[in-house]
C-alpha cells in the first residue's frame, strides 16, 4: 500500500513537477512570458518586456557575464551595472584573482582592500571581458534541418557545429557583436545568443579579504553567513561607445540600463529574482551518471585536493609573500574541494539516488509503448557509464593529481612546446613575436610561484597518485621514479628541480638566452610532464571510445522522453550552460533539521560573535569593530538599528551565478548572490524545494562598507539609491 502511494506521488511529480517545485528553474529570458503569471503570484510588479526586450532598454542590458578573452562566452561570474557610468558590482571572490594580480608585499590589496577614489586610480585587467546579451533566438529548426537519425553521434556533432557556426556568423555580419549557438536539453533544442563583449574592464574597489572572504573554508557553502562578498569594476569603451582594448583615451560605458540600488528593509516572503550566467547543472542525470559523480568525480576530487590544500595552508600561513602568490590558486582549489564533499553528503541525506531510480522506473513504463529509441535510452546509458568507469577514475587521478594539482609538470610542457616553435625554421619570420610570448608567459608564471611550495605539493601528489591509481594507467615516469628512488618521491622531486631549467625564473631566463632544444628535451620536469600528459590523452581517448556514441545518444533520447512526458503539463527549463538565465522566488527563512531554525538574515553582530584573532578566516579589521561599537551605521541600518549583512532566498542558482544581482519586485538591486547552502548541495543534480537556498550579500552592507568603512563617497554619488 505504501509502495503504491509512493509511485503515484512520484508519477505526479514527474508529469506535473510544478505542483511541488514552484521555485525551481533557470529560465531562458526570451521565454519568460510563459512564467509571467507565476512571477506575479510570487510578487513581481514589472512586465516581461521589462526583463527582456530587443527593441527597448530592459534589465538584461544591465547584466554582465565576466569572462576571459580566450573564452568570453564561458562566464566564470556575473556582475551588474549599477550606475550610468558603467560601474559594476560583483562578488569579492570573482574579483579575487585580479586583486591578487595587482598585489605586492608593499601594496597588499588582498590584506588591505583597494579603493579608487577617482577614475584615474582604477586598475586595468588585460584579458578580462564583460559580455552583455543583445538578443537570443530559438534556432532549433535550422539546426535540426542538417541532422538525420542515421548519423553517428560524432557525425551529428560535426553537423551541429557547421550549421551553428554559419548561423552565428550570419547573425553578426556587419556588427560589433559576437555570437554563438548553444545546445539545450542535451542537444534537443538550440538557441542563438548574440552578445556585445567589452575588453577594457578596470578594478574600482574591494574590501579587505578578512571581510570579503570572512568565514573562509569553514563557512563556505553554509548558512548563517556574514561574508562581505563584493568587489567593483568599471567597463570602458572607445570614445564612440564601441568595445575596445585598454587605452587612456577610453571612456566609461554609457549603459542602456543600470540597476537602482536598494536601501530598503527586506521582509520574509518578499519577491526576489536573480539574473545571471549559471555555469552547469545536470538535472536530467540518471542514477548511472549519479553513481559516477558520487563515487568517482566527487570522491576522488575531494581526496586528491585534500593533499594539496593541507600543504598550501601550511605554506601560506608561514609567509606573507607565499600567501599573496598562492591566494587565488588556493581559493580556486578549495572552492570545489569542499563542494565535492558537501554535495556527496547532501545527495546521500536526500536520497537522490532513490529519486533518480524511481523516475527511471516511471520513464520505462511510459517508454515501452513509444518509439524504440526511448526504450533503448536507459540501457545505453547504463552500459556507457559502466564501460568508462575505470578510465574516468584514471583521468581524474591524472588531471587532479599530476596536471592541475601541481603546476610545474604541465607548465614545463607548455614552455617546451613554445621553445620548440621558437627553434622551428618554419616560424623564423615570427621569432621575435614567439620569444616575446614565451617571456610574457614566464613572467606571469614565476610571479606567483614558489619553488619550495611547488616541490612539496608535487612530491605529495606524485606519491598519492602512485599509491592509489590503478597501475594499468600509471605514467611510465612514476613507475621508473618509484624503482629508482625506492618510493622516496621527495628525493625524486629534489633531483628533478636541481637538474631542470624550469626550476626558477633565473634558470629559465638563462635558458632563453641560448635555447638548446636537444638538451631541453632531456629536462626531467619536461619529461615527467610530457609522460603525464601523454597518458592523460591516451586514457581520455579510452573514455570517449568506451562510452561516447551510445551514452550520448541515450542521454539525448532520455531527455527528449522527459520533455515528451511533460509537454502538456509543465514548462521545463534546460540545464544551465553559462547562458543568461532568470530565476524567481522569495526571501525565505528555513528549518534545515530537527530543532534548528534559521532566520532569513544575519547582522554585523554575528561578525563580532564569530571573531577569532587566532584564525585568518575570522579576523575582523579594527576599523569595522570601531564602527560597530559606535553603532555608526549611517543610513543603512534596519528598523531595529541592526546592520544586515546577508540574507537567503529560495532562488535556483549554481556556480557562475556568483555576483548575480538579486532584485526586488520592481527591478531594484537588493543583494548579490554568492553561495548555496550545504543542506541542498544536491541542487545541481536534483533541486530540493524545501531546503534549497541562495545566500546573498545585502546591498545595505555593501553601501555601508563603501561609504562608512572605505569613505568612497565618489561611488555612492554615482549610484541611484532607492530609499
Amino acid at each position: 500500500m505504501k509502495f503504491k502511494s509512493l509511485v503515484l506521488t512520484l508519477a505526479l511529480a514527474l508529469v506535473l513537477p510544478g505542483i511541488s517545485r514552484a521555485d525551481e528553474g533557470m529560465w531562458l529570458l526570451s521565454l519568460i512570458g510563459k512564467n509571467y503569471a507565476d512571477m506575479q503570484k510570487a510578487g513581481f510588479k514589472l512586465t516581461a518586456e521589462d526583463i527582456y526586450s530587443v527593441n527597448q532598454s530592459c534589465i538584461k542590458d544591465a547584466i554582465v557575464g565576466l569572462g576571459n578573452e580566450g573564452s568570453p562566452f564561458w562566464h566564470f561570474c556575473t556582475g551588474e551595472i549599477i550606475s550610468d557610468q558603467g560601474l559594476i558590482s560583483t562578488n569579492h571572490h570573482c574579483g579575487y584573482g585580479k586583486l591578487q594580480e595587482h598585489s605586492t608585499v608593499g601594496h597588499d590589496y588582498l590584506r588591505d582592500g583597494f579603493w579608487a577614489y577617482s577614475k584615474d586610480q582604477e586598475l586595468p585587467n588585460p584579458g578580462l571581458t564583460a559580455s552583455i546579451l543583445v538578443r537570443m533566438e530559438d534556432v532549433t529548426e535550422q539546426v535540426n534541418a542538417a541532422l538525420s537519425d542515421d548519423m553517428s553521434e560524432n557525425e551529428r556533432a560535426r553537423a551541429i557545429k557547421e550549421v551553428s557556426d554559419r548561423i552565428a556568423k550570419k547573425a553578426v555580419e556587419g556588427t560589433i557583436y559576437d555570437a554563438q549557438v548553444k545546445p539545450m536539453f542535451n542537444g534537443n533544442q538550440f538557441f542563438l545568443f548574440v552578445h556585445v563583449i567589452y575588453k577594457d574592464v578596470r578594478l574600482v574597489g574591494a574590501p579587505p579579504s578578512s571581510m570579503g572572504k570572512f568565514g573562509g573554508d569553514t563557512d563556505n557553502w553554509s548558512w548563517p553567513r556574514h561574508t562581505c562578498d563584493f568587489s567593483m569594476f568599471r567597463i570602458y569603451t572607445a570614445p564612440d561607445g564601441n568595445p575596445a582594448e585598454y587605452s587612456d583615451a577610453n571612456i566609461p560605458l554609457r549603459p542602456k540600463h543600470f540597476l537602482p540600488v536598494s536601501n530598503r528593509e527586506l521582509k520574509d516572503g518578499d519577491f526576489a529574482m536573480v539574473m545571471g550566467f549559471p555555469g552547469t547543472t545536470d538535472r536530467f542525470l540518471t542514477s548511472y551518471g549519479l553513481e559516477e559523480t558520487m563515487n568517482i568525480t566527487n570522491k576522488l576530487r575531494y581526496e586528491i585536493r585534500t593533499v594539496k590544500i593541507n600543504i598550501l595552508r601550511e605554506e601560506m600561513a608561514a609567509s606573507q609573500e607565499t600567501r599573496i602568490k598562492y591566494a587565488s590558486k588556493y581559493a580556486s582549489c578549495s572552492n570545489y574541494w569542499k563542494y565535492s564533499n558537501e554535495q556527496n553528503k547532501a545527495l546521500k541525506n536526500l536520497n537522490t539516488m532513490g529519486v533518480k531510480k524511481d523516475i527511471e522506473r516511471l520513464y520505462n513504463s511510459w517508454a515501452k509503448d513509444k518509439d524504440p529509441k526511448y526504450a533503448e535510452a536507459l540501457p545505453l546509458i547504463k552500459k556507457g557509464y559502466a564501460d568508462r568507469a575505470p578510465y574516468e577514475a584514471a583521468t581524474t587521478y591524472l588531471a587532479e593529481g599530476l596536471l592541475s594539482g601541481p603546476e610545474m609538470l604541465l607548465q614545463a610542457v607548455r614552455f617546451y612546446r613554445n621553445i620548440e616553435a621558437l627553434s622551428d625554421p618554419r616560424y623564423a619570420d615570427y621569432h621575435d613575436e614567439i620569444a616575446d610570448g614565451i617571456n610574457k608567459m614566464a613572467d606571469e608564471f614565476y610571479k606567483d610561484y614558489n619553488m619550495d611550495t611547488e616541490k612539496r605539493v608535487l612530491a605529495a601528489l606524485l606519491e598519492y597518485v602512485y599509491k592509489n591509481m590503478d597501475m594499468q594507467f600509471m605514467p611510465e615516469f612514476l613507475v621508473t621514479a618509484d624503482k629508482k628512488y625506492k618510493g622516496d618521491f621527495t628525493k625524486y622531486v629534489d633531483d628533478m628541480f636541481a637538474k631542470s631549467a624550469f626550476s626558477t625564473a633565473e634558470s629559465f631566463k638563462k635558458l632563453m638566452q641560448k635555447p638548446d632544444l636537444k638538451k631541453l628535451a632531456k629536462d626531467p620536469l619536461y619529461l615527467a610532464g610530457q609522460s603525464a600528459y601523454d597518458k592523460y590523452v591516451e586514457v581520455n581517448s579510452m573514455v570517449s571510445k568506451e562510452s561516447s556514441d551510445g551514452l550520448k545518444r541515450g542521454i539525448r533520447n532520455f531527455t527528449d522522453g522527459i520533455l515528451q512526458i511533460n509537454k502538456n503539463s509543465k514548462l521545463l527549463c534546460p540545464d544551465a550552460n553559462s547562458t543568461i538565465r532568470l530565476t524567481y522566488g522569495n526571501v525565505k527563512a528555513y528549518d534545515p533539521k530537527d530543532a534548528v531554525s534559521y532566520s532569513f538574515y544575519t547582522t554585523l553582530k554575528g561578525v563580532m560573535e564569530k571573531e577569532d584573532p587566532t584564525s585568518s578566516e575570522f579576523a575582523v579589521p579594527e576599523r569595522l569593530k570601531n564602527l560597530y561599537e559606535a553603532r555608526d551605521f549611517g543610513p543603512y541600518a534596519n528598523s531595529k538599528g541592526e546592520l544586515v549583512t546577508c540574507f537567503v532566498t529560495n532562488n535556483d542558482i549554481t556556480g557562475g551565478n556568483s555576483g548575480s544581482p538579486v532584485m526586488d519586485a520592481e527591478g531594484n538591486l537588493i543583494g548579490l548572490a554568492f553561495d548555496g547552502n550545504s543542506e541542498a548541495m544536491s541542487g545541481d543534480i536534483d533541486f530540493e524545494e524545501n531546503l534549497q537556498r541562495c545566500i546573498c550579500l545585502d546591498t545595505r552592507y555593501m553601501l555601508f562598507v563603501i561609504d562608512k568603512y572605505a569613505g568612497a563617497t565618489n561611488l555612492i554619488k554615482e549610484m541611484k539609491i532607492v530609499q
